[in-house]
């Protein structure tokens, strides 16, 4: 299991390098998938995968400069935190079926805003003591680390909770809503991304969409190919963030991959507790109907062995009058 962690981190790693920014002369990434892979992975799988965590996240910077002391440290925060995030998760009696909305709060705050502060502060924190970075430049590059961080958690984690879940029913005609949702996405994204009129409030109504009609499954999807593709575009710097410097480029970045992640995660979680108690609701109904059915008839009320009335009755099975 720890050789599967390292690998999926690693690759996931790789991916992330893909879309890095410059802030003050420090290379961060937007969104670090590999947060969202390690804290899935133990929530998955338990805190007995830990090893293939710090393996991976050692691969990761060795694949990007020769290792030394200082790799060291960098590879324990990166551990660290996800086990962090997984122990306050796992306190806070967090489900991983997101069915809840405390569920929801509970990663965005615990495993995400929480937890991500320690591989943030380590890091950067390592840079200042080297002298690579100096003390003025230590909160943009903070803020871009843990926000990098946090958004992995909120973007990756929770779609590889609900992919790893029991699948559910998925009638014909729900096929073909979320074909139009797809073929809608892949049509309105990029033309909101790329539009240099900075359009990015359109994808909000596709995220509403998905998390209203197909709850984390669509949300997830749709919010994180909408942080991917507005990440792609914004190192390249084109569309709505042509002519910014670094830093309003990095803003405006986290600001909006903050806000989808934020919209797509707690929004689904609420439509799917509010499922989940009109379920338990109906079926509360159904039972009571049925009571109310044997009650008219005159029949004793179903119950399951050793109720009252089992109770009462002699052991040859007859009543007295």
């Amino acid at each position: 299991m720890s050789l599967a962690v390292t690998v999926c981190y690693y690759a996931a790693g790789r991916l992330g390098l893909m879309g890095r920014l410059v802030v003050e002369g420090v290379v961060v990434t937007p969104i670090w998938p590999p947060t969202g892979v390690a804290v899935a992975a133990l929530l998955l799988l338990g805190a007995r995968v830990w090893p293939g965590i710090a393996l991976g996240s050692f691969l990761v910077i060795a694949s990007l400069t020769a290792p030394g002391p200082t790799t060291v440290v960098t590879v324990v925060s990166n551990t660290v935190a996800p086990l962090c995030a997984f122990l306050l998760l796992r306190r806070a009696g967090f489900r991983r079926d997101m069915a809840r909305l405390r569920d929801g709060l509970s990663l965005v705050f615990l495993g995400g805003f929480g937890a991500m502060l320690i591989s943030a502060t380590a890091g950067v924190g390592l840079q200042v003591a080297k002298g690579s970075l100096d003390k003025s430049e230590f909160w943009p590059v903070w803020l871009a680390w843990w926000v990098g961080d946090t958004m992995g958690v909120l973007l990756v984690a929770p779609l590889l909770l609900v992919l790893a879940g029991p699948a559910g029913r998925f009638r014909v005609r729900r096929w073909k809503e979320a074909a139009f949702l797809g073929l809608t996405t892949l049509v309105l994204m990029p033309m909101a991304v790329l539009s240099p009129m900075s359009m990015l409030f359109l994808v909000f109504p596709l995220l509403i969409w998905a998390a209203l009609r197909f709850q984390l499954a669509g949300s997830m999807l749709c919010a994180l190919f909408a942080s991917v593709l507005t990440t792609y575009e914004a190192t390249s710097g084109r569309g709505a963030f042509l002519h910014l410097t670094d830093v309003e480029i990095m803003a405006k970045l986290q600001a909006f991959n903050g806000s989808a992640a934020l919209t797509a995660l707690l929004l689904a979680s609420v439509i799917t507790e509010q499922r989940a108690t009109r379920r338990s609701v109906r079926r509360a109904c159904q039972e009571l109907a049925e009571v109310l059915e044997h009650l008219a008839a005159g029949e004793p009320s179903p119950g399951p062995p050793g109720t009252a009335e089992s109770r009462a009755a002699p052991p040859g099975g007859h009543r007295d009058p």
